[in-house]
């Protein structure tokens, strides 16, 4: 995929520890990214209260795809669109691009379940959340 199909994005930078032996950021580290890119969207966007908020969500499916190497140091974008919103459900697609490039050199989704903080049942996600992922549904 090309950054046009984002809509959302979010500089990052690689960290010390992320590469691996091999020279390379390590495929777990793009799960911290996608974490990242999800949650301060969520927070900064959806007004998402991560301490003391009713809603949390979940995450139930995760995947991604790689396509080039990425290192220390280096600079990175993360690209972020909202694929499909359910009752209770939302599936984030995500890519994590060198700064500057129009390929991502990795893509990935995950999906969050919204539940009750208390009870963990499952819930509608609050309308405000709901607004800012209408925002960048694909």
């Amino acid at each position: 995929m090309t950054r046009s199909a984002y809509k959302h994005f979010l500089p990052l930078q690689t960290r010390w520890a992320d590469n691996d032996v091999y020279g390379h950021v390590n495929n777990v580290a793009y799960y911290g990214y996608f974490d990242t890119i999800v949650n301060a969207y969520l927070i900064h966007e959806g007004g998402l209260d991560i301490h003391h908020g009713a809603a949390i969500g979940l995450v139930v499916e995760t995947g991604c795809r790689y396509f080039a190497p990425l290192a220390f140091p280096q600079a990175l974008e993360g690209g972020l669109r909202v694929a499909r919103i359910g009752n209770s459900s939302v599936r984030y697609e995500l890519a994590i691009f060198a700064e500057g490039a129009m390929h991502a050199s990795a893509e990935g989704h995950f999906t969050h379940v919204y539940v009750d903080r208390a009870t963990r049942r499952p819930i509608r996600p609050p309308e405000r959340l709901l607004a800012a992922l209408e925002r960048i549904r694909a």
